[in-house]
């Protein structure tokens, strides 16, 4: 009996040695990590645009951080005197560009130097401005926000403003932190996760469901014989610039403009290269007929006057092409007027045909609108 009671028990010391280093040696199932990232959001380009030039793999679009670019490209809070925001001179109805504006209007109503380009289509291009003085998306915004008289102010200031939103008892209640932890998965704000989110939303902002367009996948009937012609006579007179589906080949060029008052250089200011004086950015254009006035400088009010222009008939028997070193070869033939040869018939078929270029969804599209925080001038 004895020792059955000492067996049993050398057996429970056994046993519960047994528990007992198992308990020691057994690794505990590690935790899987919290992703707090929000997923991806779907993009896609149409399927007869370019590659995009941005890198999406470095900025993932998602919903979360494309609503927040949204807000923050409304939002006068970018400029010193927390009114004036990308919109304001960005303006959805005239493709993002200030209607009406010949030169834009920024802090304290200061009178800027250049016309407003239009944002669209911007994933695509390999250079921004009328000058390309910038070549990533990302370094697009603290232009204007540290241009003086455009939004006046420093981006170190606006991620401060950022961070302390909501600023109790002000008309526009966003909070920042809030969103930029929905965006990024921590709401801590600096300059590169603010750039990186008006990157996002200025991304979504394709242009692609024009008459234009429709034509272009196969329903004839979008455009009319005489737009038909005008697209005609616009591949052949227009199209060495303008090319692609995206109605411009990014190039810089000497158009025979007469300098205007503040001898703006264009491209010479970038690269202080002599062979650059006088040329700018040649401008997509789609929306072309929502976008006046036109050039760099926006001196030209209508289309007909623009193609006036690059007629050379704009002041009849004198020369409207200012002849320089720079001046394109395009407008320049030996032994002739300088300019292309545009009867009045052809002006009217490519003015036609440019107006289907106009995106009427586009323009209306509520997921580009303005979510009740910008002001307009």
């Amino acid at each position: 009996m004895k020792k059955a009671i000492w067996l049993f028990g050398m057996f429970c010391l056994l046993f519960q040695g047994t528990i007992s280093c198992n308990k020691e040696t057994a690794t505990p199932e590690p935790k899987p990590p919290i992703d707090n990232n929000p997923p991806p959001l779907e993009w896609k380009k149409p399927a007869y645009f370019p590659d995009p030039v941005y890198d999406l793999s470095k900025n993932p679009l998602t919903a979360e951080g494309v609503e927040l670019g949204r807000f923050l490209f409304y939002d006068g809070i970018l400029s010193r005197t927390d009114n004036i925001g990308c919109g304001t001179c960005h303006q959805q109805q005239a493709a993002f560009t200030h209607h009406g504006h010949d030169l834009s209007h920024g802090v304290d109503d200061l009178l800027g130097t250049r016309n407003s380009p239009a944002v669209q289509n911007m994933a695509f291009s390999p250079s921004f401005f009328w000058d390309g003085g910038v070549h990533d998306m990302d370094l697009v915004p603290p232009v204007p926000i540290e241009n003086e008289v455009e939004m006046g102010e420093r981006v170190g200031t606006v991620i401060e403003k950022l961070r302390k939103t909501p600023v109790a008892g002000a008309a526009k209640q966003v909070d920042y932190p809030k969103m930029f932890k929905a965006a990024f998965g921590t709401d801590e704000i600096n300059a590169d996760r603010m750039m990186k989110a008006l990157s996002q939303f200025m991304t979504t902002l394709v242009s692609a469901t024009s008459r234009y367009d429709y034509f272009l996948q196969g329903d004839a009937s979008a455009l009319t014989d005489l737009e038909k012609q005008g697209l005609t006579v616009f591949k052949q007179k227009c199209a060495s610039c303008h090319s692609s589906e995206l109605f411009t080949d990014f190039s810089f060029r000497n158009n025979g403009l007469i300098p205007n008052k503040i001898k703006d250089q264009g491209r010479y200011a970038i690269t202080l290269n002599e062979a650059d004086r006088l040329k700018f950015k040649v401008p997509s254009l789609r929306n072309v007929g929502l976008t006046a006035p036109y050039m760099h400088d926006g001196r030209f009010t209508t289309l007909q006057q623009v193609l006036n222009h690059y007629a050379n008939d704009q002041s009849g028997s004198k020369d409207s092409i200012f002849a320089s070193p720079t001046l394109d070869p395009l407008l320049q033939v030996a032994g002739q007027k300088r300019g292309i040869k545009l009867s009045a018939t052809e002006k009217q078929a490519i003015i036609a045909f440019l107006r289907t270029l106009n995106d009427e969804q586009f323009i209306n599209d509520k997921r580009f609108s303005d979510p009740g925080i910008g002001t307009s001038l």
